[in-house]
């Protein structure tokens, strides 16, 4: 995995960020979900590195970053927390400007970054998700049932922490083998590895941290962006999985012209995890994307 990459560990403040990066050309930084890692794109970088400079990082409390103890806002685990930490680290490695794909709880972080930092994203992609206010303003019993662990992760702690550390290899394959694909679309090296970042002390916590931040704090500032009628400038592309909850229980082109300028984009052949189950779809795009003048 991430053959001509390096890792790197980048200090900002009291936190520090894990990552790779490789390649050459413009730089593109790529964000995970819940509950991976960097790993999730290890399907992706090298092909991509033969146009970008790759960037997959650690998100705040996931992988090999750092995961402190929650606040009681949860305001360390804002996405307007975590996207800081995605600009601190682009800063420290030489890029102003840069590409922007997010996946899950990665396009969350990548929606808050572009809003609260709009002159750092030349172009933005999101997968499979539609915006958090609206998800949660349009819950219906259809999605909290597919989606339970939205509402299980924002339980207070330390009950979902209990029970996520009782098993967290289990956790991992429960909750990515539980969807459309099955555990049989992913690499064993991948989930290994994502058992082994769950495993770490404080793994869980953050897990439900980012969550508890997003039904809290997180709706604030997107409710404040909707008052105040702030967009997204930049182009948008919004690509999800035609066998996932998404394309059932939203329109996601719909709900993200509500909040961006322009929007395009369409369902992938696959479930939730596109970059592990329909990497080659997924790369066209990227490339086809971020490259169009």
């Amino acid at each position: 995995m991430f053959s001509g990459f390096r890792t790197f560990d980048i200090a900002h403040g009291d936190m520090r960020i894990h990552g790779r990066i490789g390649g050459s050309g413009p730089p593109l930084l790529l964000l995970h979900g819940h509950p991976q890692s960097h790993v999730i794109w290890h399907r992706l970088a090298e092909p991509l590195a033969s146009r970008f400079t790759v960037v997959a990082t650690d998100l705040r409390g996931y992988g090999d970053s750092s995961k402190p103890p929650g606040e009681p806002d949860h305001a360390n685990y804002s996405k307007r927390a975590m996207a800081v930490d995605q600009v601190a680290v682009m800063r420290e490695l030489g890029f102003e400007r840069f590409f922007l794909c997010g996946h899950d709880r990665g396009g969350r972080v990548a929606h808050r970054l572009v809003m609260d930092h709009p002159d750092r994203v030349d172009k933005l992609m999101l997968l499979d998700i539609a915006p958090t206010l609206a998800m949660y303003e349009q819950t219906d019993r259809t999605f909290a049932t597919a989606y339970f662990h939205w509402f299980f992760l924002i339980q207070p702690a330390p009950l979902p922490e209990t029970l996520i550390e009782a098993s967290p290899a289990d956790y991992i394959t429960r909750t990515m083998g539980g969807r459309h694909a099955s555990l049989d679309a992913f690499d064993p090296a991948a989930i290994a590895e994502y058992q082994r970042c769950l495993s770490q002390p404080g793994a869980a916590h953050a897990l439900c941290e980012d969550y508890r931040a997003s039904n809290a704090i997180d709706l604030e500032h997107d409710r404040a962006d909707r008052e105040a009628g702030r967009r997204i400038a930049c182009p948008v592309s919004v690509l999800w999985g035609k066998h996932g909850i998404i394309e059932r229980c939203f329109d996601p082109l719909a709900e993200w012209r509500a909040v961006a300028e322009r929007v395009e984009g369409e369902a992938l052949p696959c479930g939730h995890y596109l970059p592990e189950e329909a990497p080659e779809a997924l790369l066209n795009r990227i490339n086809r994307f971020m490259t169009r003048a």
